[in-house]
């Protein structure tokens, strides 16, 4: 049986994971649609660029509703990962996605001077506030990697 990850190890595991996550949003027939996202976290919420108009984009305007999942490991003996459900908001505002994109590029380390200083042309962020998370830790019941 997998135990719970604490807060403090699901806030590291998305840290240590600046890569891909999994969004499923709605689709207007009430299917799932999921793709994977480059994240970072900001504070409780996750943030992904995207291009305008997609159909990501279109479904979340049209419902909020979404989830974010991630997981890292290669066998049963060693998974762990969460999911988030939660509301998603599309930024738009030229100077929101100019400090999200400014926020992306710090957590990714990249030097302050190489930060954007206006915000790409087409570009958008989907912010999601978690509002139920469940997790799962397969390794050894110490928390130890196996």
């Amino acid at each position: 049986m997998p135990r719970k990850l604490t807060d403090e190890e699901i806030e590291a595991l998305l840290d240590s994971r600046p890569g891909w996550a999994m969004l499923s949003t709605v689709d207007g027939d009430g299917f799932p649609h999921t793709v994977p996202l480059g994240y970072f976290r900001l504070g409780r919420d996750i943030v992904m660029g995207v291009r305008d108009s997609t159909r990501k984009v279109a479904n979340i305007e049209a419902d909020p509703k979404v989830s974010v999942m991630l997981e890292d490991g290669s066998t049963m003996a060693d998974i762990r990962g969460v999911l988030f459900q939660g509301r998603a908001r599309i930024v738009r505002e030229p100077d929101d996605r100019l400090e999200l994109a400014r926020e992306g590029a710090r957590v990714r380390g990249v030097p302050e001077s190489e930060w954007p200083t206006e915000a790409r042309p087409g570009v958008v962020y989907i912010r999601v506030t978690p509002i139920r998370t469940v997790s799962w830790d397969y390794s050894d019941s110490s928390g130890r990697r196996t």
